[in-house]
C-alpha cells in the first residue's frame, strides 16, 4: 500500500478512503460516475467526473461509467454517446460501462423480498395525493389508508403491476419505513412506478421502473463499488441509501460521501433550462460555444488540460459556494499562453497603403510561433505595399496617450517597419477608408540600427495575400442576478466579424488553437471559422 494513503491529504474524500485502507476495509477502491442519459454534461460533471476518476487513478482502482437508466421518457442514445465522447475528451476512461437496466431484474426480486419481509406495499393514492400527506419539516406525514395491505395482497399486485394490468399512475410501490422520520425522504417514498414506455435498452420488456433512491444504491451494491462519491444535494437521501442496502442484505455496503456541486457566475447548469434553450433555438444546440455543456465548452476550444486544472483547483469541499468564471478563463488562458501559435489577424480591418514602398514587392517577416516556447520556432508572413491594421488602431482625434497610428505619429509594423502618417481618404460617410503612410527605411525589425524608439506597435496583415475569415466572438449567454433566466438572457453573446488573417492560417485545421495577437485566444472551427475562446485580459486575482 502506498504510504501517503496513511496520511492526511486536505482532501476529506481521501482522508475518509486513507481511513478506511488503513482500517482493512477494502483492497482495491472502486467508484462509479452514473449520468442520467436525459442531455449533454455540463461544467458542473466536469468536476465529478475528476473526482470518481481521479480517485480511480490516484489509488489504483476502478471507475465504472453507469447510466441511470431508469426514466425511458426521457433518455435518449444520443445523449449516451455524447457523455462517453466527453468523458474521453477530458481525458478519462472507464473501467466498466453498465447501465441502471442491466440490473432491472435482480431491482425487481429485491423489491419483492422487501414485500415479503414487510417493508414495502403496494399505494393507490395519486401522486398529487402522495405529495400532500407526506407532511413537512415540522409536521409529521400521514399513512396511506393501503399500507397495511398483507403481504399475499402486495405481492399480487405488484406481479400484476410488472405484468401491465394497470395504467401509469394507478399505483405505486412505496417502501414502509416512517411517516413521522424527521427526514421527509424516509416518508414512505415510492421505489417503483408504473410507465408504459419503450426504453432504450430494455424495449417493452418492462412496464414499471424503479425510482432513482431505490435503483442506484442497489446499482452501487451490485457492482461492489467501495465509495459512491456524489453531489451534495443527495445529503439527505444518505439515510434512505443506506437503508436501502441494508435492508436488501449488502454486507459490505458502499458508502455514500457527498460533496458540493460546482457553482459559477454567468452559468446556468439546469439540464431542463440548457434543453429549452436548444428546443427554442436560442442557441446552435447542445454544443453552442456559449453552453456550460462539455460538448459547448470543447467547441468553443477550451483545452481539457485547463479544465482539469481547474477542477483540481477549486478543491473537493463539503460546502457549496459559487466559484468566478474568471478562474475557468484563467486556466484557460494559461494553458493556451504556454501552447497556443501566435498569428497576426485583424478583426476589424482597415486598408493602409505605404506610399513609398515599391509595388509588386513583398518582403518576408517572421512570427514567433510562440515566445514562451522557442523551440516551437516561426513562421512566415508576407509585407508588401498595401496591408490591413485594426481600426481601433488608428485615430484622428486620438485620446491621451493614444500610442497608436495618428496624425503626426509613428507606429512599428510588427516584425516589420516604422511608419509615419501621411493623409486619410474618407468614405461617403466620412469614415475613414484608406490610410496612406511612409516606412522609414532602415527600421525593419531585426536588422542593425533598427531600434528606432517609437511607444506603438500594432499588428497588420498583407491585403495581396491574406485570408477573409469569419469569427465568432461571445460574451456571457446569461446576465447575472435573480430572477428568471430566460430573462436574463444576454441579446448580444454573439457577435460575428469578418476579419482579414495571415496566410499561413490556410493550413490551419480543426480544432487547432492560436493567440491572435493583441486579440485573444480562437480556435479553428473548420476552413476560415474561428471561435475566440477567451481574451487577453484576465480579471482573475489568483
Amino acid at each position: 500500500m502506498d504510504e501517503n494513503r496513511n496520511q492526511s491529504s486536505g482532501n476529506f474524500i481521501e482522508d475518509i478512503i486513507n481511513a478506511d485502507l488503513a482500517e482493512g476495509k477494502h483492497t482495491k477502491i472502486i467508484t462509479r460516475f452514473p449520468p442520467e442519459p436525459n442531455g449533454y454534461l455540463h461544467i458542473g460533471h466536469a468536476k465529478a467526473i475528476c473526482i470518481n476518476f481521479g480517485m480511480k487513478q490516484k489509488y489504483g482502482g476502478e471507475c465504472n461509467l453507469r447510466f441511470d437508466d431508469t426514466n425511458p421518457v426521457k433518455e435518449d442514445v444520443e445523449y449516451m454517446e455524447s457523455i462517453k465522447e466527453d468523458i474521453r475528451w477530458l481525458g478519462f476512461e472507464w473501467d466498466r460501462e453498465l447501465n441502471a437496466s442491466d440490473y432491472f431484474g435482480q431491482m425487481y426480486e429485491y423489491a419483492v423480498k422487501l414485500i415479503k419481509d414487510g417493508k414495502a406495499y403496494v399505494c393507490d393514492l395519486t401522486a398529487e395525493q402522495i405529495r400532500d400527506t407526506r407532511g413537512t419539516l415540522t409536521e409529521p406525514g400521514k399513512e396511506s389508508p393501503y399500507r397495511n395491505r398483507s403481504v399475499e395482497e402486495n405481492l399480487d399486485l405488484f406481479a400484476r403491476m410488472r405484468a401491465g394490468e394497470f395504467a401509469d399512475g394507478e399505483k405505486v410501490l412505496r417502501a414502509k419505513i416512517d411517516m413521522a422520520s424527521p427526514n421527509i425522504n424516509m416518508r414512505d417514498p415510492v421505489i417503483y412506478r408504473i410507465c408504459h414506455a419503450e426504453h432504450p435498452h430494455t424495449g417493452t420488456e418492462w412496464v414499471i421502473y424503479p425510482m432513482y433512491d431505490f435503483a442506484h444504491p442497489l446499482e452501487d451494491a451490485i457492482e461492489g463499488i467501495t465509495h459512491s462519491l456524489c453531489s451534495l444535494e443527495f445529503e439527505n437521501h444518505r439515510p434512505l441509501y443506506d437503508w436501502v442496502t441494508v435492508n436488501c442484505g449488502f454486507d459490505p455496503r458502499p458508502r455514500q460521501i457527498e460533496f458540493a456541486r460546482l457553482n459559477l457566475t454567468h452559468t446556468v447548469m439546469s439540464k431542463r433550462f440548457l434543453k429549452r434553450l436548444v428546443d427554442e433555438k436560442i442557441v446552435w444546440g447542445w454544443n453552442d460555444p456559449r453552453l456550460s455543456t462539455l460538448s459547448g465548452i470543447r467547441e468553443r476550444g477550451y483545452p481539457p488540460e485547463a479544465v482539469r486544472d481547474f477542477c483540481g483547483r477549486i478543491g473537493v469541499a463539503k460546502a457549496d459556494s459559487v466559484v468566478d468564471i474568471a478562474m475557468l478563463e484563467h486556466c484557460v488562458r494559461e494553458n493556451l499562453n504556454r501552447t497556443a501559435t501566435r498569428a497576426m489577424v485583424v478583426t476589424r480591418p482597415l486598408k493602409v497603403v505605404v506610399d513609398n514602398y515599391p509595388e509588386g514587392k513583398t518582403e518576408t517577416v517572421f512570427v514567433e510561433n510562440n515566445p514562451q516556447n522557442p523551440e516551437v520556432g516561426v513562421h512566415e508572413a508576407t509585407f508588401s505595399r498595401e496591408l490591413y491594421i485594426e481600426q481601433d488602431d488608428f485615430s484622428l482625434n486620438p485620446p491621451p496617450k493614444y500610442f497608436r497610428l495618428k496624425p503626426d505619429g509613428t507606429v512599428r509594423l510588427k516584425g516589420a517597419y516604422v511608419v509615419r502618417y501621411k493623409s486619410c481618404d474618407f468614405d461617403a460617410e466620412g469614415n475613414p477608408e484608406t490610410v496612406h503612410v511612409e516606412y522609414v527605411e532602415g527600421t525593419r525589425s531585426g536588422e542593425e540600427g533598427a531600434n528606432i524608439k517609437v511607444k506603438g506597435t500594432v499588428h497588420w496583415v498583407n491585403a495581396a495575400d491574406c485570408l477573409d475569415v469569419t469569427l465568432n466572438m461571445f460574451d456571457y449567454l446569461i446576465n447575472d442576478g435573480d430572477g428568471d433566466y430566460m430573462e436574463r438572457i444576454n441579446p448580444d453573446s454573439l457577435t460575428v466579424l469578418h476579419g482579414k488573417a495571415e496566410k499561413f492560417l490556410a493550413s490551419a485545421a480543426k480544432g487547432d488553437r492560436f493567440q491572435f495577437l493583441r486579440e485573444g485566444y480562437f480556435v479553428c472551427r473548420g476552413g476560415t471559422e474561428y471561435n475566440c475562446i477567451v481574451g487577453l485580459k484576465d480579471s482573475f486575482k489568483a
